[in-house]
């Protein structure tokens, strides 16, 4: 069985409705309200079943201008059109309107049924013919098949049937490969059953059992049951009208416009970059920064357009632009959307989505507008090479070319492929997969070996600065596991040496010069002088000339060699009178078991300032652990 979905589109009073009920049987007009004004509101839906194993899922959409937005959210998943117009009244402002919409929204085949043909004779209805085939000239309905019907008196309907039949043969399936996507048209309650949702399912397959997440709410539910074109089963596949049966969600937390996926699957977006068409009919330029209504799947949203690269689109041109929409949706690259004026309504464009989820564009970036021609065209490597580069030094995982690209993931790892080999890209982050461009890895490498260059420059005593000091010079915007790739080429490529957990530029021992290692004695001195109680950081800076920083480079550099010990970031020893204390420490743990601050004081007579670093100095050193207020020896 082929499954199609076959859309109406037409003037309010043409006989939409009436032609679809002559076809099938149903009378798609369910309201009362609909029923009492004799015009369609709500979509309204059949099934039509035809020889050769042909079944549609018909959407019958309402042709009355304040139900236009109505109208859209029926088109989304349509496979063909049946455009109808009235032999009586002919082209009329709808007719028009509808097939721009269906024309925007991707719709690429259809027949046109010319209906009351029983009201008009024969000369007449030539007349309308012509009419019709000199106004499609040019739109996609250029070559379609003209039927003059009457659903009164039943005349055509085989022959509108027959060209229903052989479209069906040559139109495409929608592909049931992939994760689903079911755009909401309509929701409503079963009694016993709860919630349930119907839509067309544009692709995969959704079955019982299925978890499911409701963009953009994020609520989590679970399918309860399918039917699918009226029957129910166990499963819906792509291209069928599905009515999915959730548990575990209120109809008051869903409405038409919500999109039901898997759960962590997609993502939704408030910007997204695109290409629009701005429609001949237009009645005027759009602007920069104009704001629109966005229709797209069965949802609409307010969307500002930045036009990338002018700043107005004049009626039939087309151009790069930059979507920001007032809540997010869900979009993928690909997705067909209309484009309507606030006031007064109408439909003034449309465009296809190319980056639901872009980085922020300067107007008229040469790069910006070089990706974006080529996430238009087919050039899958193309398309990957700059998504990679122009992420900079973010860099970009696999999941976000996909996402961004369209790109099933086969093909985006077979475009990866020669990118890799001949170097253009690194894969820098193993799991999850994460790539940079050449140019991006080899900044990163340069802003590295200048932090390395500029931290030894301004501490010449260092032997090289700490991996976690240098990690966190990497721009923000970069992952911190791109650290580990780039000291390793770094390294590789004798630009730095690593030694435990510091960086040195190669050859770098850090040996001060006479008038350093001058200064470095007397410092040793003084703290040799100052015994128990050695000199503060203010006293050695004020013996010796030094500044604070200098200072510090010349202990630090003296605890390296073994000449001093660092008890704290101010306070430094002499390697004799600190091992003279522990001597002490030691020695009395062995006669009393345990000691407290207070008999620490009287055993050295040194102050607090110099008693509470030391104390902890000695439990970091391993030798003594506090145990309450008390320190006693670590055994071993």
């Amino acid at each position: 069985m082929k499954h199609l979905i076959l859309g109406t589109a037409g003037h309010i009073d043409h006989g939409k409705t009436s032609l679809v009920k002559a076809l099938t049987g149903t009378d798609t007009d369910r309201l009362p309200e609909e029923k009492a004004r004799g015009i369609t509101i709500e979509l309204g839906f059949a099934q039509l079943e035809l020889p050769g194993g042909i079944h549609f899922g018909i959407v019958d959409v309402p042709g009355h201008e304040r139900f236009v937005r109505t109208m859209v959210a029926g088109v989304g998943g349509m496979d063909l059109v049946m455009l109808v117009i009235a032999a009586d009244e002919g082209i009329m402002p709808q007719t028009r309107e509808h097939l721009d919409i269906c024309h925007l929204l991707g719709v690429k085949k259809g027949v046109v049924a010319l209906t009351k043909s029983d009201l008009v004779d024969p000369e007449w209805l030539g007349l309308v013919v012509e009419e019709v085939r000199e106004y499609l000239a040019g739109s996609f309905l250029e070559e379609a098949t003209i039927v003059p019907v009457s659903s009164r008196t039943g005349a055509g309907l085989t022959e509108l049937k027959t060209e229903l039949a052989r479209l069906a043969t040559d139109a495409e399936e929608k592909k049931s490969a992939g994760p689903f996507r079911l755009p909401v048209d309509r929701v409503f309650t079963v009694t016993g059953f709860g919630t349930v949702v119907t839509g067309t399912l544009l692709t995969g397959s959704i079955a019982v059992g299925n978890d499911v997440e409701i963009l953009p709410s994020g609520l989590q539910g679970r399918v309860r049951g399918v039917q699918s074109h009226g029957s129910k089963g166990d499963k819906g596949s792509a291209g069928q009208r599905v009515a999915v049966n959730l548990q575990g969600v209120e109809h008051t937390e869903v409405r038409r416009g919500d999109v039901i996926v898997p759960p962590g699957v997609f993502r939704t977006t408030r910007t997204m970059d695109a290409i629009i068409d701005h429609l001949p009919s237009a009645p005027r330029d759009l602007k920069h920064r104009a704001t629109l209504r966005l229709h797209s799947a069965t949802y609409e949203v307010p969307a500002q357009v930045i036009l990338l690269d002018r700043n107005t689109l004049k009626p039939g041109e087309s151009a790069f632009a930059q979507l920001r929409l007032e809540h997010p949706v869900l979009l993928l690259p690909g997705d067909p959307f209309v484009l309507r004026s606030f006031s007064p309504p109408a439909t003034i464009g449309g465009g296809r989505v190319l980056d639901p989820a872009p980085m922020r564009r300067r107007r008229r970036s040469t790069e910006a507008l070089h990706l974006l021609k080529a996430l238009s065209g087919d050039n899958d490597r193309l398309k990957v090479a700059l998504l990679v580069d122009q992420s900079l030094y973010s860099g970009i995982s696999i999941q976000e070319i996909v996402i961004r690209s369209g790109l099933p993931l086969k093909r985006a790892e077979a475009a990866l492929t020669p990118l890799l080999s001949d170097g253009s890209l690194l894969q820098v982050v193993r799991e999850p997969r994460i790539f940079l461009g050449k140019n991006a890895f080899a900044d990163l490498q340069r802003l590295l070996l200048g932090e390395v260059t500029r931290f030894l420059q301004e501490n010449p005593l260092r032997e090289g600065i700490g991996k976690e000091e240098l990690k966190g010079q990497l721009p923000k915007r970069s992952d911190s596991r791109f650290f580990g790739p780039l000291l390793a080429m770094l390294e590789k490529n004798g630009k730095v040496v690593t030694v435990r957990d510091l960086v040195k530029l190669p050859g770098r021992t850090g040996a001060p010069t006479i008038a350093q290692t001058g200064v470095q004695e007397r410092i040793a001195t003084f703290l040799q002088r100052g015994g128990m109680e050695p000199p503060t950081i203010k006293e050695l800076g004020d013996a010796t000339g030094c500044g604070e920083k200098e200072l510090l480079g010349h202990l630090n550099f003296l605890v390296r060699e073994g000449r001093a010990v660092k008890v704290k970031s101010d306070v430094f020893y002499a390697p004799d009178p600190l091992g003279a204390i522990r001597e002490k420490l030691v020695s009395y743990l062995k006669d009393h078991k345990e000691i407290t601050p207070t008999d620490f004081r009287e055993l050295t007579g040194l102050s607090r300032k110099f008693m509470i670093p030391l104390l902890e100095y000695f439990d970091g050193e391993k030798l003594t652990i506090r145990v309450g207020d008390k320190r006693i020896l670590r055994k071993g």
